[in-house]
């Protein structure tokens, strides 16, 4: 790990200069470990770094709706009314995916998790250094174990593997996000059920 840069214009420099990078960040539920979008060879990183079965995709985070519309296909009536309820927070809807989703990071799926998260260290991040302002991502930790929940266990789990820590406070509530996918008929499953109680 090259270091912690406090400082947002160090963080969008490295990230100009490398564009494979892995990181690590806080969110408001657990930690949380990205790259760019773009980057294929960073996707494949997150899988190698946490021993990831490659049949689960990862998802995009974002700070704003109108940066995740553009990896979307149509967003059906029920996830946008979620996603102006419960965003920011710790709701990740699954919708259908636009082509500007690359394939490698859902799993050949033809749908793609999407999230706000209620961080404002992140959010900031998120405007600030990245050029798109949405990132692939998933928990940051090996697979199998329970996610992080503090900076400490990051470093200690995945700390010499990854490129930067993002600086914020752990995340408030220590428990992952609700993920529900939604479809064009506005019917919906959960698929995971987390923090927020729908």
């Amino acid at each position: 790990m090259n270091g912690i840069f406090k400082k947002y214009e160090e963080q969008k420099q490295y990230l100009k200069t490398h564009k494979d990078a892995v990181f690590a960040f806080p969110t408001d539920t657990v930690w949380g470990l990205g790259c760019l979008i773009e980057s294929k060879q960073g996707v494949e990183r997150i899988y190698s770094i946490k021993h990831r079965d490659r049949r689960k995709p990862l998802i995009l985070l974002s700070n704003k709706i109108e940066y995740l519309e553009p990896y979307v296909d149509k967003m059906p009536e029920l996830a946008v009314e979620w996603s102006k309820k419960y965003w920011p927070g710790a709701l990740t809807l699954v919708v259908k995916k636009s082509k500007m989703t690359p394939d490698y990071m859902t799993s050949g799926f033809d749908t793609v998790g999407i999230r706000i998260p209620d961080n404002k260290d992140l959010l900031d991040f998120l405007e600030q250094c990245v050029e798109t302002h949405a990132i692939a991502t998933t928990s940051a930790n090996i697979s199998g174990n329970n996610s992080s929940i503090t900076k400490e266990e990051v470093i200690s789990s995945i700390g010499d593997k990854i490129d930067f820590i993002t600086d914020g406070e752990d995340p408030d509530k220590k428990f992952e996000s609700t993920v529900v996918a939604v479809y064009e008929d506005n019917t919906y499953k959960i698929l995971r059920q987390g923090y927020l109680k729908l």
